[in-house]
C-alpha cells in the first residue's frame, strides 16, 4: 500500500463488500420493436419533408397560391358607319399612292371629299393597317370605317388627335400588310 502523508479521513475507512467497480441503475428493457417503430416513423419524417422541400424549391407546388385574374368578357362592337367624323388617311408604306387610293374608297362609301384628307407618314415600315380614334365613343365609328376599308385593325390611341376640336376624327395608317410585298400569297388548291 502506497504511503501518504495526507491525515487519514472517514473516506479512507471503507467497508467491506463484494462489489467492485462503479454501479449503476438496472437499464429498463426497451423491446426491439419500440425502437424499430420509432426508427421508421422518424424515417417517413424525413422522406416526406426532403419531397415536400423539394417539390417547393422546385417551384411545383405553392404554399401561397397567387389568385389567377379572371378574363372579363369584351363587348362586341357592332360596327357603324358614321360620315360626320373627318378621316384622315396616312401612308406608312414606301409603296407610293396607297393613301389616294384609301381615300377614293373612303369617298365612295360616302364621306365629303373635303372630310378625307390623304397624306404620306413619318415612318414606312408600319407592319398592320389600323383606324386610330381617340375617344371610347368613337370605337363603333373606328370599326365601321374599318370594315368600309376591306378590314382593318383598330385602336385607341392619343397619337393622332383631331385636326378640328368641333370634329371627331378618325386616322387610318396604311401598314405593310396592304403593299404587294406585305401580302400573304392565296393558298393554291
Amino acid at each position: 500500500m502506497p504511503t501518504t502523508s495526507f491525515p487519514r479521513d472517514r473516506f479512507d475507512d471503507v467497508p467491506e463488500t463484494d462489489r467492485v467497480g462503479a454501479h449503476r441503475a438496472e437499464n429498463p428493457r426497451m423491446r426491439g420493436w419500440v425502437v424499430l417503430l420509432w426508427a421508421a416513423l422518424a424515417t417517413v419524417v424525413l422522406i416526406v419533408i426532403g419531397i415536400f422541400g423539394t417539390l417547393l424549391a422546385s417551384g411545383r407546388i405553392e404554399l401561397v397560391p397567387t389568385p389567377t385574374p379572371t378574363v372579363a368578357p369584351v363587348p362586341e362592337v357592332t360596327p357603324v358607319v358614321d360620315l360626320n367624323y373627318d378621316v384622315m388617311i396616312l401612308n406608312a408604306t414606301p409603296e407610293q399612292g396607297l393613301a389616294t387610293q384609301m381615300k377614293d374608297v373612303v369617298v365612295g362609301a360616302g364621306w365629303a371629299d373635303e372630310k378625307v384628307t390623304a397624306g404620306e407618314a413619318g415612318s414606312q415600315d408600319f407592319p398592320t393597317t389600323t383606324v386610330f380614334y381617340v375617344d371610347p365613343a368613337d370605337e363603333a365609328a373606328a370599326a365601321g370605317l374599318a370594315d368600309v376599308i376591306g378590314g382593318a385593325e383598330i385602336e385607341q390611341s392619343e397619337a393622332y388627335p383631331a385636326t378640328s376640336p368641333d370634329v371627331p376624327q378618325l386616322t387610318v395608317v396604311i401598314g405593310l400588310d396592304r403593299t404587294a410585298a406585305g401580302q400573304t400569297p392565296a393558298p393554291t388548291p
